[in-house]
């Protein structure tokens, strides 16, 4: 379930930055591809917030960090190499994460604080 959603997952980021390198014939019977020998299954499970840190879980858009369990194991290398045996490549963003709760068995990362947004320099106000 965990391993199904987190596909899930990777899948919609991947296709929310992705640019194919090139279009693809349509395959009369397409397969999915192959698993990467070094995929590895992220946990998010928890009990306590101790349990949660943040770490590069890597997608096809280079680093991504995640709220995850402290003794999961990531490999973004793994990710990318797999997106790049498929084409899938992009240049993307992604949300700092100041810290990760426990919420319902999951880590999942804090809100924003209130003020974070930045005071406008000098330069930036219009006259």
């Amino acid at each position: 379930m965990l391993r199904s959603l987190l596909l899930l997952i990777a899948l919609l980021t991947a296709a929310a930055c992705s640019t194919p390198a090139a279009p693809a014939p349509q395959a009369v019977d397409p397969a999915p591809p192959p698993p990467t020998p070094s995929a590895v299954v992220i946990d998010q499970s928890c009990r306590s917030d101790a349990d949660c840190t943040v770490k590069d879980v890597g997608n096809c858009c280079g680093y991504y960090p995640a709220c995850v369990n402290v003794n999961s194991p990531t490999d973004p290398k793994g990710v990318q190499a797999s997106c790049q045996a498929r084409g899938m490549m992009s240049v993307c963003g992604f949300k700092e994460i100041s810290g990760c709760s426990c919420v319902q068995g999951k880590c999942a990362s804090n809100p924003p604080e209130a003020g974070t947004l930045r005071q406008p320099l000098q330069g930036d106000r219009q006259r």
